[in-house]
């Protein structure tokens, strides 16, 4: 049983990943990392560029609809962290500022984020409930569960709302294929009838 446990542990470490991530910023740029998150998570990271003297990068985060998150300006390493208020897709961007009379070089930036689960601090909340190493795991299990069990949950339903919206835009589709088949065969009619007449009022047809 402890050795089940243990082992299915080791595996949702493995697929529950920090994400960390280190590139190269060129002078007077701006590059964006974006990825999609739950309501009400908190989300922390840590930061750290290459010192390059007079040159400044700041940072911003900020959802879809431009709100301002978390922002700082001449950063060279810290923290940051924020909650997400709805499901949506926040983006962490890094701006590079080069005064005009210096030629600029390429700076590193390396990036480490946290989000929910990943945040807690297990061994601070083992330490104030008193709890044995195999039960702060056997927690650290539980909420790594539960997450993944949110996880799915959430993307069956947009899997649910993109099945409802193809299907109303293959009847929307059908209805309109039917609308324009009898607009043609309306329109056919009508010339047949037009040219019958024509030909009629110049005696060509009987």
């Amino acid at each position: 049983m402890l050795k089940s446990a243990l082992a299915i542990l080791t595996i949702l470490g493995c697929i529950w990943p920090l994400h960390s991530v280190m590139f190269h910023l060129p002078p007077n740029t701006q590059k964006c990392l974006k990825e999609d998150i739950q309501a009400n998570q908190l989300v922390m990271g840590e930061y750290e560029v290459s010192d390059v003297p007079g040159q400044v990068i700041d940072y911003i985060a900020r959802d879809t609809k431009g709100h301002i998150l978390s922002q700082k300006e001449h950063i060279t390493k810290g923290k940051f962290s924020f909650m997400s208020e709805v499901y949506d897709a926040y983006e962490i961007c890094f701006i590079s500022k080069v005064p005009p009379h210096q030629r600029g070089i390429s700076q590193e930036v390396s990036l480490v984020t946290k989000k929910g689960v990943e945040t807690k601090s297990y061994e601070g909340i083992g330490e104030a409930s008193k709890l044995k190493p195999l039960e702060v795991d056997l927690k650290r299990l539980e909420d790594l569960s539960d997450s993944i069990v949110r996880d799915f949950a959430l993307m069956r339903k947009r899997e649910e709302e993109m099945r409802d919206t193809n299907e109303k835009t293959n009847s929307r589709v059908l209805f309109f294929s039917i609308f324009s088949m009898c607009c043609l065969l309306g329109l056919a009619t009508w010339q047949v009838l037009y040219l019958r007449r024509y030909f009629k009022a110049k005696k060509l047809i009987e």
